[in-house]
């Protein structure tokens, strides 16, 4: 699968154009609005207070309620902009948004209100196309689930990277804060309300395991090597800015001896590791364990605080205060759209829908 999105935050419309999608997938219209109502804003204190409803349009590609297998367009239009709010900033580069860079790159043409293109708003339609990819991975035994890890200092509990427990993980994704332990969960909740009183905000890592990947898939080629394609896609998300495979970064204060995966008989010439300190890969191919990675989501950019910051037109310091409606945290709903970005991660490995 490949895919192609377009609107602006504040623009009429958003969506996307997917290619590859199998023929005859059937469209579970009911999961797939399920998955954007996972990632959608304004229904907690916790998120902005922009109300969408994120409900898709399928304008092509579809036909009595399957896949065409022409490219699938989904539409998903914008109910609740409030341009008003980004006036005052228009020429202030705001830290940690893409503001300068894109002046830069699109010769002050670009749409600026709310980060216009480059706006998390961008990741509706990504959800979309992921549900689509979920539906095609479902009917080869494949299941994508996800689940905020860490917020700030506070950590959800530790999930067994050799079995873990999907049904937890499933629980956990029909929460407001996908997490296991709700305890941790109202935790969060505070450092999340906290942070917004305090004018600020605060990120996290998602953790993301991916089910039923067959044994030998992949490559260690850049066209079709699993590690490589995750990361295409996860570096395609707003906020992403550290991505670590199984034990990742761990592995600098481990021995070869500990960071090993030693190999056992699991019948009928099937092997497993005893340990999963790779994430489910060697060499770019699946070896049959749970494909796990996880995700660095950076705290919200646009925060209360006054900011020092440059005019973009005089090239003088100025000072910034963002005003208008805002994500203290996005973690819960960034958990959804790894989902999609890992599933069709998946979905472009060749071999995978074959």
């Amino acid at each position: 699968m490949r895919y192609s999105l377009f609107g602006e935050s504040h623009g009429p419309a958003i969506g996307i154009v997917l290619q590859g999608v199998p023929s005859g997938l059937i469209l579970d219209m009911d999961f797939i609005q399920n998955e954007l109502t996972r990632r959608s804003p304004g229904r907690t204190l916790m998120s902005t207070s922009r109300k969408e409803k994120d409900e898709v349009e399928i304008v092509s590609g579809a036909f009595e309620g399957r896949a065409t297998g022409t490219p699938l367009c989904g539409l998903i239009r914008n109910t609740d902009q409030r341009s008003r709010d980004y006036a005052a900033t228009r020429w202030l580069a705001r830290p940690g948004h893409a503001d300068f860079t894109s002046n830069l790159h699109y010769k002050g043409f670009e749409d600026y209100r709310g980060g216009g293109h480059f706006s998390g708003r961008l990741t509706a339609p990504l959800v979309f196309a992921g549900a689509v990819a979920k539906l095609a991975l479902r009917e080869r035994g494949i299941e994508v689930l996800a689940r905020i890890r860490t917020l700030e200092h506070l950590e959800d509990t530790p999930l067994d990277p050799v079995a873990p427990d999907i049904e937890a993980l499933r629980a956990a994704g029909r929460k407001l804060l996908p997490v296991l332990d709700d305890e941790k969960a109202e935790a969060m909740r505070d450092a999340i309300i906290k942070a917004r009183s305090e004018g600020d905000s605060v990120g996290g890592i998602v953790e993301c395991f991916i089910f039923g990947m067959p044994a030998g898939v992949g490559s260690p080629d850049f066209d079709e090597n699993i590690e490589s394609h995750i990361a295409r896609h996860i570096f395609a998300v707003p906020a992403v800015k550290g991505l670590e495979f199984g034990m990742g970064f761990g592995f600098a204060s481990m021995r070869g001896s500990a960071a090993n995966d030693v190999f056992v008989p699991a019948g009928q010439g099937v092997l497993r590791t005893r340990t999963n300190h790779n994430g489910g890969i060697n060499g770019g191919i699946a070896n049959g364990m749970p494909v796990v990675f996880r995700v660095v989501i950076k705290p919200t950019s646009s925060i209360a605080q006054e900011q020092d910051t440059v005019d973009m037109r005089t090239g003088e310091a100025a000072k910034l205060v963002i005003t208008g409606r805002h994500d203290p945290c996005i973690l819960s709903r960034a958990v959804p759209v790894v989902e999609a970005a890992a599933a069709l991660a998946m979905c472009s490995v060749p071999g995978v829908l074959a």
